[in-house]
């Protein structure tokens, strides 16, 4: 039973990231100030967080479930592309702004 509590957590977790992520891209496009030279700058550095959060419960809801039928049938947890689509989408939106701020000179 704590398995399968834990792995509801785990689903749970990767949600309030997605919705961070959301959050986090209408904040850029919200409150950050316009980029010099670059007027769809805040919308490239929102979108891909907006996109990966809106996807992210899915994927999240995919896994718990693979997870829960390997609990079931006593197999082994099968391995997850999540973490690794989270930093590859955050490294090319830091990768983004970073440019961005040194072209601001």
């Amino acid at each position: 039973m704590r398995f399968t509590f834990a792995n509801e957590r785990t689903m749970l977790a990767w949600n309030r990231t997605a919705l961070a992520l959301v959050v986090a891209g209408l904040a850029i496009v919200q409150l950050l100030p316009p980029f010099a030279g670059l007027p769809g700058g805040r919308r490239l550095l929102a979108l891909p967080l907006i996109l990966l959060g809106a996807l992210l419960p899915g994927g999240a809801y995919l896994e718990w479930r693979r997870n829960q039928r390997a609990l079931r049938h006593g197999r082994p947890l099968p391995g997850s592309p999540l973490p690794r689509i989270l930093v590859l989408v955050l490294m090319c939106v830091a990768v983004a702004a970073g440019v961005l701020a040194l072209r601001q000179g």
